[in-house]
């Protein structure tokens, strides 16, 4: 699947800083692909931060990506920080 708008939504924004929260059925590794959120490149900041869901019709993961690049309309996001990574109970 690829990016769909009704899927991000601003969380907070101050100081030309906005903070998203992303919800997804693509893997971490295809959200970190280059291009991926060019479509909302006009909205995209870099050092904006993502809050994302992804996977949610498999094994669901959470985490942070960074905006790291964002020039000529091709957008990148770091690779995700991911959140609750062990579970041990």
């Amino acid at each position: 699947m690829a990016y769909a708008s009704k899927d991000l939504s601003v969380l907070a924004y101050a100081n030309g800083f906005t903070l998203w929260h992303f919800t997804t059925i693509d893997l971490a590794a295809d959200v970190d692909t280059a291009g991926y959120f060019n479509d909302a490149a006009d909205m995209l900041r870099v050092g904006d931060i993502i809050v994302a869901n992804v996977d949610t019709d498999g094994t669901p993961g959470a985490g942070f990506f960074l905006v790291n690049a964002n020039t000529a309309g091709v957008v990148d996001v770091a690779d995700m920080t991911q959140i609750g990574a062990v579970d041990t109970d």
